[in-house]
């Protein structure tokens, strides 16, 4: 089967939203570290429920969850591809990994120290 590219737009943006929802459900039903930030985001949306948080409050926690997510899922593009392109260890690829995951690691930790602010006033 070729690819043909869709020349109109709105059946060309149907189409690309199918592949991106194709993408997102790849992601959270293969990737155990997304099925595990899932889960979290999930718990989260739960737990603003339960302690009534502001709107302002919904806004940064639901962009956090989805800074998150968008970033480990760029992050396993990288690895894919790299696998792809050199399945052997290599130093280089190592490091271009490492780096991918470092970007997830910034985001994980904007989220933890967002989602702390949020919620340590809740107990205290």
């Amino acid at each position: 089967m070729e690819f043909q590219k869709d020349n109109t737009f709105f059946t060309g943006r149907l189409k690309s939203m199918g592949f991106a929802l194709k993408g997102a459900i790849k992601l959270i039903t293969t990737e155990h570290s997304v099925m595990v930030q899932s889960s979290l985001g999930v718990l989260l949306i739960i737990a603003g429920f339960y302690f009534n948080i502001s709107m302002t409050e919904w806004m940064v926690q639901t962009l956090v969850i989805g800074l998150v997510l968008s970033v480990e899922g760029l992050n396993t593009a990288v690895e894919k591809i790299a696998d792809f392109i050199h399945p052997n260890f290599h130093e280089k690829i190592g490091f271009i990994k490492d780096i991918a995951a470092g970007a997830v690691f910034f985001a994980a930790m904007t989220a933890i120290a967002v989602i702390l602010m949020i919620y340590i006033p809740k107990f205290l």
